[in-house]
């Protein structure tokens, strides 16, 4: 059986209490986390990113005490440097001009690659790791679960703003990524020979030196046993970060039980899911989506719902009714955009925007 261990990142943005703006933390707090919890905290291309990582978590409940703790003590030793967390997408209003280059050989090939586009992504996201005991298990799973991903993703928006800007979009810092090459929604892989065989050919060509420069929003981790989900923004609150990771690791484990009774969900093409896509980027959880099996748009909260229904029966056994229950007060608070939006009404700065995603951060850090 199938465990399906689980690992979340999260990325970080390091913010100027005074200014609001993203700033450098120079290292520091990652140099000092690293004393508590090793591995687990990391430098990223903008020194004004933290990014975390759990260890692997057996379930939900584990992968959310850890991720509490990692916010806590980041945001602990940020303080002590005089700065402050925060979780979002994209900055409200800082430009990526002004902001440093983490000093590093990885960094500097990527930017020297990737010019412009590698120095402006300056965005936050949530990575997913699923855990599955075979990678031809899961590259039979990551082909049927593309489907669900603008779902997911539309829940997860929290980054309406770019440089001081609204931009219309519930996400936009999918359309910032989108600027880098091997990114969104991944082609079906009839087999995990054929997936091995497309990064190798790469490789070969000189385009990619390992396939972690593969930057799908899915993809079979090219060293760890297990399907990683890339797609979220990086959420404000602990709860719905929580609620995305259930989500992920019920449709894997649901998908898994269909193929144990030789049933399979349909595989969609890239081209139709990526209609799908473009619309959460676009409207969040208030616009429709298509559904494809009846060829007509749907309102995206009924089709959260249905995806709620359709993972039910593994719930749960998985453990992770409580977390998965969340995505009901996200359809009814609003995602991290909607509440983004709703606050920068009310003040008419976008200072306050900020603090209100740095008061967000902490909620359930401990």
């Amino acid at each position: 059986m199938n465990d399906f261990t689980l690992g979340v990142e999260e990325e970080y943005m390091v913010v100027d209490p005074v200014t609001r703006e993203l700033t450098s933390h120079d290292q520091k707090i990652v140099e000092a986390a690293q004393k508590i919890h090793k591995d687990q905290v990391k430098a990223e291309m903008h020194q004004a990113v933290v990014e975390v990582g759990t260890g692997i978590c057996k379930n939900t409940e584990q992968a959310r005490a850890e991720i509490s703790q990692l916010r806590y003590t980041v945001s602990q030793l940020a303080g002590e440097q005089g700065l402050r967390i925060g979780a979002a997408g994209t900055h409200p209003f800082s430009h990526w001009e002004k902001q440093l280059i983490t000093e590093h050989p990885r960094y500097s090939e990527i930017v020297n690659e990737l010019q412009e586009a590698a120095r402006s992504n300056l965005i936050f996201g949530l990575h997913v790791h699923v855990g599955f005991q075979s990678r031809e298990l899961a590259i039979h799973i990551a082909n049927q679960v593309r489907y669900f991903l603008p779902h997911v993703f539309a829940l997860s928006t929290n980054s309406p703003f770019w440089e001081s800007r609204n931009t219309g979009y519930k996400s936009f810092r999918t359309k910032i990524f989108d600027k880098f090459p091997r990114t969104g929604i991944p082609d079906i892989f009839n087999s995990i020979e054929d997936y091995d065989n497309y990064v190798k050919l790469l490789i070969k060509t000189n385009s990619i030196d390992n396939a972690k420069k593969i930057w799908w929003d899915i993809r079979v981790h090219p060293f760890f046993e297990t399907i990683e989900f890339r797609i979220c923004d990086c959420p404000m609150l602990i709860d719905e970060t929580m609620a995305f990771v259930a989500l992920f690791q019920a449709l894997c484990a649901k998908l898994y039980k269909l193929r144990l009774q030789n049933m399979k969900f349909i595989s969609y093409s890239r081209a139709l899911i990526n209609e799908n896509k473009w619309r959460a980027a676009r409207y969040g959880i208030d616009g429709n989506l298509i559904d494809f099996g009846k060829e007509m748009e749907v309102n995206c909260r009924n089709l959260v719902l249905e995806l709620l229904d359709f993972v039910d029966d593994v719930v749960d056994e998985l453990g992770c009714r409580d977390d998965i229950n969340y995505v009901h007060k996200i359809l009814e608070n609003g995602t991290g955009a909607d509440r983004q939006l709703a606050v920068y009404e009310q003040n008419g700065n976008f200072e306050a925007v900020v603090d209100y995603i740095t008061s967000q951060t902490l909620i359930g850090a401990r």
